[in-house]
């Protein structure tokens, strides 16, 4: 009897905790709203008296009644959007540089593709030698901003990924058809179309501290940015696969042994040794450099832009699939534990 009262006293405490906290309140709203729209009503037996926090849970799903799946699936995309924006909304890395100054809504992730077109036209145009991407802050790129996913327009999924694939069409077109050197300065963890993008660049330089995450498939997503045939013709089948198939995650010296990076710095003399190098590459004949760029790319050119068309159709497709939806859900769920 002493155990069973002890029990139900550090029961008790973890249910005061739990009421204690206005944020589990959201949680077991978005708890509940997932387990909706993945599974329907609830009809799992109700958790044991002890159980206080999968009681509270299983509460704030049967609370749902029978609301339909899709108005669980609405309700769940507009919560978390809500809190996003409540949050101030997500910042996306940014290129540092005389463009940062020029294009301020490269911190906006929407905007940041279109800027980034626009940049790199402008950039192919001008007197530059050659174009450096970096990141600001501690990270080279976090990726796109998964949230997007719950900004479902009046033209409903179809749409959304529509223009969204069109978007991503002309970014990766961007970069194969950029007629100058393409330098990356990879000064942070890397994640999705910052790192399929880097096998369309002339240079990756790299500090220690850089890692590389592609995680498509455990986002219910395919390969994007050439990567489906660039990173298998770097690194070879099986290192491709490990990073676009299941998601593996390489350091900066891994990603240089595979051929992805061309040279990895220490993270205390990563900007100095880089920008100076840069700057000794920057005093070479301007039209050599272009000329023997567009020779290299002359090759590859036609076939790029049809793996990018391919691989543009799978995206519009995965994205309007209820897999990818649900494991974009997973995502949220995942961050939002009691």
């Amino acid at each position: 009897m002493r155990a069973t009262v002890e029990q139900f006293e550090e029961a008790k405490s973890r249910m005061s905790s739990l009421k204690q906290d206005p944020g589990n309140d959201v949680k077991l709203k978005i708890y509940a709203l997932f387990k909706q729209s993945t599974l329907g009503p609830c009809t799992t037996p109700r958790p044991g008296m002890l159980d206080f926090i999968n009681k509270a849970k299983w509460d704030a799903w049967k609370a749902l009644g029978e609301t339909p799946q899709e108005d669980a699936r609405q309700q769940y995309c507009d919560l978390i959007g809500s809190l996003v924006s409540a949050e101030g909304g997500s910042v996306a890395a940014k290129p540092s540089g005389s463009a940062s100054a020029q294009y301020e809504t490269l911190l906006s992730v929407l905007q940041m593709y279109d800027e980034i077109v626009t940049a790199l036209e402008q950039a192919g145009k001008d007197n530059s030698v050659l174009t450096v991407f970096t990141g600001a802050g501690d990270f080279y790129c976090s990726g796109n901003d998964l949230t997007n996913f719950t900004k479902i327009p009046d033209g409903g999924v179809e749409l959304m990924a529509k223009q969204a694939g069109e978007l991503l069409r002309k970014y990766v077109k961007a970069y194969i058809d950029f007629p100058k050197p393409l330098v990356a300065v990879v000064n942070g963890p890397a994640v999705g179309i910052s790192v399929t993008a880097l096998g369309l660049f002339d240079l990756v330089y790299a500090t220690e501290r850089a890692t590389f995450h592609t995680p498509f498939s455990q986002l219910g997503q395919s390969a994007e940015g050439c990567s489906s045939y660039t990173f298998p013709k770097i690194m070879g089948n099986a290192k491709a696969s490990e990073m676009l198939l299941f998601n593996k995650k390489l350091t900066a010296a891994q990603a240089c042994d595979f051929g992805l990076v061309t040279e990895v710095f220490p993270d205390s003399s990563f900007n100095s040794e880089v920008w100076t190098r840069l700057k000794s590459y920057a005093a070479l004949p301007p039209n050599s450099l272009a000329l023997s760029k567009q020779l290299i790319r002359s090759t590859e050119r036609e076939r790029l832009h049809a793996v990018n068309d391919a691989e543009v159709e799978l995206l519009v497709e995965r994205w309007t699939s209820d897999e990818c939806f649900t494991a974009i859900m997973n995502f949220f769920q995942s961050k939002a534990k009691l």
